[in-house]
């Protein structure tokens, strides 16, 4: 082989990386600009809309102490309650499509329940990050009653809020059940996308495993066998470095946030777990 035919091989291998490069970085660029569009599935309605969906689902407005609207609540039916249940839904429901936690939950216990809406859902206004959920998490636990057990049930993201937020008000929160949780929504992304660089391009990390080092409640963690979303391995992650008392509740054929059990049955069990002595 001549000399030219090298040179000239040799400039189209350089020509043909930088390109490579190029077109990857693009992708890494597009990857960390829309992150929060893949994170946050926002599903957005009018007042109107959303108070349809609330009425239907039996459930009222809750407000912070300006009157702002920051979720909504099914009060037990018999008062006064025996504890208060703060729910945080996952990436792609809303506060009224919640509901169902409360009727479940309401079955097993005289509790009242409270749904935190995210900045940027249904009617909420705002745009959902990392901050603004645990600022907004902050909030909601500040207007929960105090004379009763406080509860947290966290579903997939909401398990991040979750985790925040026992671990940063570890002496408020009496127990926790957490519904396809992960370790670290940073570790769920890698394993979702081998091929880039998450650790360095995702902002809103929901580092759970780190704030749950704050917390020594009862912890109680489902995993599902068939989730695609969040695979079993990271719940159980999560739960295996906990180091405070905890219970795991394994459903090897359920998908994502998929309680195959009946719920009645599952809720009677966690709540029963969560008020042990």
């Amino acid at each position: 082989m001549n000399q030219r035919l090298k040179s000239i091989l040799l400039r189209t291998a350089r020509i043909f990386f930088l390109l490579c490069l190029t077109f990857y970085l693009g992708i890494c660029g597009f990857m960390g600009f829309s992150q929060r569009s893949l994170i946050y599935r926002q599903q957005i309605y009018s007042p109107a809309e959303v108070a349809d969906k609330a009425r239907a689902a039996g459930l009222e407005r809750w407000a912070n102490s300006d009157g702002q609207s920051i979720g909504f609540k099914k009060l037990s039916p018999t008062q006064p309650a025996d504890g208060t249940v703060l729910l945080f839904y996952g990436n792609a429901s809303t506060a009224t499509a919640s509901a169902h936690y409360a009727d479940d939950i309401q079955k097993a216990a005289n509790f009242d329940v409270f749904i935190l809406e995210y900045p940027g859902y249904e009617d909420r206004p705002g745009d959902p990050t990392q901050e603004k959920l645990f600022t907004a998490a902050d909030e909601a636990l500040q207007m929960l009653p105090t004379n009763q057990p406080i509860y947290v049930v966290g579903e997939s993201l909401g398990s991040g809020v979750a985790s925040y937020l026992a671990g940063t008000h570890p002496d408020k929160i009496s127990g926790m059940i957490l519904i396809s949780p992960f370790n670290s929504l940073t570790a769920v992304a890698q394993y979702q996308y081998p091929w880039l660089p998450v650790w360095f391009l995702l902002v809103d990390r929901f580092p759970s495993e780190t704030y749950l080092r704050h917390y020594r409640g009862k912890v109680g963690v489902t995993v599902d066998g068939n989730d695609t979303v969040v695979p079993e391995k990271f719940g159980l992650r999560l739960y295996e470095t906990y180091s405070g008392p905890k219970k795991l509740w394994l459903f090897p054929d359920g998908t994502h946030c998929q309680i195959t059990e009946q719920q009645q049955e599952f809720w009677k069990a966690a709540v029963a777990y969560l008020r042990l002595k």
